[in-house]
């Protein structure tokens, strides 16, 4: 194939390969190895550019991606569409709690693939992200909601970096919108003590004294069965947790036309339980004596519970339990809290800031971090700064403390 006479003062890169010019397109060319294909062939890289120059540009970059050992494997190139689908369902769910996994689904389906599917993975620039963000935000969804779609994203294009698909993740240079963090604000003791008035005469309520005095995710609480309780010596271990149902539909070949949690028919393909969200969530815990007596009254109103369901009663073993022994449903659970905390009297809350609070309550009582972080099940040191908050009885004590400290004068002789 005819070449053209490079300029004067300029070479190819060492190793470079072949470069050359082609009549035929008018571009230049270059060709070099950059390793071994699975199958043992030469793994041969093509570039191409108008000039000269920036043909020897690309394959110099080349050159430095293999010496790195970052250039990207040989094979077919991924779009967005068909990289997402494959790290949701073949590399993520199956190591992930379900709940992680869902999630995932849902950016990657309703968000990442609609929006950005058709563009090749070594091709997508960090503005097509930035695009989809404030899409996002227009049509309605929250910045916190482009946050986890950025995450979504950054995660999945990661494992693509280090299987050898791409070289960078685009992603990491995006600039999600920004979210602004809510100030949480948990439940003072007096707030508690309401709250824990107002359950008294209520079906399952020490569920509530559980989480407020002992700070038990909603799935942990959930999961609980008597096997976990030694109420004797006053100790508790948390085991499991409760899953979220995942309905499909149960209606066959006459299809109901509503949506799969609300079928007649619908059919829970989720097991029960599942692992705790972390190997420190595994974790024996000591019981307040007046919590003891909470759950004492629970085991004997469930017995009578079982005598009134009889045949209809199944015996699993929750501690805290439907009027027929069936495992609570977490959203029945959600539910329930609202009214209660409309019934005390106070004002509104997520249910996992019931967590909030029983940590909160450690930090008022002096416990000690490392303490707290295994009565709180955290794997993670840092997780006392996000659950522990400053109230007024801390701040009130540090006033006190430094009060003390500068306005104690020695005695004079």
């Amino acid at each position: 194939m005819p070449r053209k006479k490079r300029p004067e003062g300029t070479r190819a890169p060492n190793g470079a390969g072949t470069i050359y010019f082609s009549e035929t397109d008018g571009y230049w060319h270059g060709r070099v190895i950059v390793g071994v294909k699975d199958d043992g062939s030469p793994d041969r890289r093509h570039r191409k550019a108008k000039t000269e120059k920036e043909v020897m540009e690309k394959i110099q970059k080349l050159m430095t991606e293999k010496q790195s050992g970052q250039v990207a494997k040989a094979g077919p190139v991924w779009t967005m569409e068909k990289w997402l689908t494959h790290w949701v369902e073949n590399i993520s769910a199956p190591t992930i709690r379900d709940s992680t996994a869902d999630g995932y689904r849902n950016d990657v389906y309703n968000h990442l693939v609609p929006g950005l599917g058709k563009h090749r993975i070594d091709k997508i620039e960090p503005e097509h992200f930035e695009r989809l963000y404030q899409k996002m935000v227009k049509a309605g969804a929250s910045p916190g909601n482009a946050h986890h779609v950025h995450r979504t994203a950054k995660t999945a294009l990661n494992e693509a970096v280090r299987r050898r698909h791409i070289t960078s993740n685009p992603v990491c240079l995006a600039k999600p919108p920004r979210a602004e963090e809510t100030e949480i604000e948990p439940y003072s003791v007096d707030e508690v003590q309401r709250i824990l008035k107002a359950a008294a005469d209520t079906r399952n309520s020490a569920r509530w004294a559980v989480a407020l005095a002992l700070g038990l995710r909603q799935g942990e609480v959930l999961g609980l069965k008597w096997t976990d309780l030694d109420l004797e010596v006053g100790t508790l271990r948390v085991r499991e947790s409760r899953l979220r149902p995942k309905y499909v539909h149960g209606c066959g070949d006459t299809p109901c036309g509503r949506k799969a949690g609300y079928c007649p028919e619908k059919v829970n393909k989720r097991k029960t339980t599942g692992p705790v969200k972390s190997r420190a969530g595994k974790r024996p815990m000591g019981i307040p004596g007046p919590l003891v007596t909470l759950l004492l009254a629970q085991k004997a109103a469930q017995e009578i519970e079982r005598q009134q369901a009889g045949d209809l009663w199944k015996d699993e073993g929750w501690v805290f339990a439907s009027p027929t022994g069936d495992a609570l449903n977490p959203n029945t659970d959600y539910h329930a809290w609202k009214e209660l905390l409309e019934k005390a009297g106070v004002r509104e809350a997520r249910l996992h800031d019931a967590r909030h609070t029983a940590a909160t309550l450690l930090l008022i009582l002096k416990v000690p971090d490392r303490a707290a972080q295994g009565v709180m099940g955290w794997s993670d040191a840092s997780m006392p700064a996000r659950y522990q908050h400053v109230v007024k009885e801390v701040q009130q004590d540090i006033a006190d403390q430094v009060g003390g400290l500068l306005w104690t004068f020695p005695k004079q002789p």
